[in-house]
């Protein structure tokens, strides 16, 4: 995949000397990365505004309809030291994810801040093992980093070729978010010598801004009633065309200069300050007046022996209103899986609608499509399964 004139544009869209550059959803997987340029006085920033904007980046849409969020040459340049900062030096990266998304984008955003080169791995296929082993034999630097969110994670470590396992091990740090990582995911990468790092963030935030729970240099967290909130220099600008929305999102400065974001995720700081994730807000199933944790479910689910990945949401119940339904990819058996859901979980979280697949229905940036998957469990649901 030819990245090149991208690296161009957004090579001089950090350095001042050209417009913004949004990157366009690929015709095909594979594809080259199409691209529009987007003059500075066509973004609707406040009159005298200094903000330079680098990049205009679609949110996933995994939760509802995609917004172009604006990200700032600072702000992109604030999240690039704190990763170098983070992970303790910077080095050449693998794009392994689309990169009209923060995730990818970052990738390249990174390597041009490092003066390095990425090397871009070939989706046109789809993510595959092959293709990743392929594409990580190929970086030369001694320091190697990629992204990758858990599902392309738990098929590599799945994969039984040895040189799967070989190139996973090479990297210095592998930066795992987009979504959830089981605890059980994240036992088998170090079992195994990889060391994945866990990030949350959003595009709002340049992408990951708190890893393995602690914020990167100069970010704050903060818990209100429960809610995340994320401040600091690596926070967007706002969504383009729709200054109703980013007033809604984004706060002021407040009285020490801290714009803050406030995520639709529940919760909560330990007592060394780290971040633990909760689960989102929406993500509450209220079954019988009962308020059940879907990220508390889908965490029992990984620990039942067999289980590779799981999916847990809400599907209707006329007796209940909700029910707690799962989709689940694993070797266990309906029965295997309910017996051990039953001696990990409460009696109302074990799940009543369970689908088996061979892989979870996923979005462009492998995360799970939560559209499709609560569809699907709804559909299963109304059968009787």
């Amino acid at each position: 995949m030819n990245i090149e004139p991208l690296l161009k544009a957004l090579a001089d869209a950090l350095s001042g000397e050209g417009p913004a550059v949004e990157i366009q959803p690929p015709a095909s997987p594979g594809d080259a990365p199409a691209f529009m340029l987007i003059p500075q006085a066509e973004l609707g920033l406040p009159a005298g505004s200094e903000t330079e904007i680098a990049a205009v980046v679609r949110t996933s849409g995994s939760t509802g309809q995609p917004k172009r969020t604006m990200l700032s040459v600072d702000s992109l340049a604030a999240s690039s030291v704190g990763t170098a900062l983070a992970l303790r030096g910077e080095g050449q990266w693998l794009l392994a994810l689309p990169v009209h998304y923060v995730a990818g984008l970052q990738v390249l955003v990174r390597s041009l801040f490092a003066g390095t080169r990425p090397w871009a791995m070939d989706l046109s296929g789809g993510f595959t093992p092959e293709a990743f082993t392929a594409a990580a034999a190929e970086l030369t630097d001694k320091v190697r980093y990629t992204s990758l969110v858990p599902t392309q994670l738990t098929r590599l470590l799945t994969n039984p070729d040895a040189a799967t396992l070989a190139v996973l091990r090479r990297f210095n740090a592998i930066l795992l978010g987009g979504a959830p990582a089981s605890p059980v995911l994240l036992e088998a990468a170090r079992g195994a010598g990889v060391n994945a790092v866990t990030t949350y963030g959003m595009s709002e935030t340049c992408g990951g801004c708190v890893y393995d729970g602690v914020p990167l240099d100069g970010v704050q967290v903060a818990i209100r009633d429960g809610r995340v909130r994320l401040g600091g220099p690596v926070l967007a600008s706002g969504y383009l065309g729709d200054p109703a929305l980013t007033a809604a999102a984004f706060s002021p400065a407040d009285g020490g200069g801290t714009r803050w974001y406030e995520t639709g995720d529940l919760g909560e700081l330990d007592g060394e300050g780290r971040l633990r994730v909760l689960g989102r807000v929406d993500d509450v199933i209220i079954s019988g007046g009962l308020k059940i944790s879907a990220a508390a479910v889908a965490d029992g689910l990984h620990r039942v022996q067999g289980v590779r990945e799981a999916f847990v949401g809400p599907v209707a119940s006329a007796e209940w209103g909700q029910q707690v339904a799962a989709m689940v990819v694993g070797s266990c058996s309906p029965e295997e899986l309910r017996a051990g859901a039953a001696s990990l979980l409460e009696p109302h979280q074990v799940p009543k609608t369970v689908v088996f697949v061979s892989e979870l229905p996923v979005l462009a940036t492998g995360k799970p499509d939560r559209t499709a998957i609560l569809a699907l469990l709804s559909d299963a649901a109304a059968a009787g399964a």
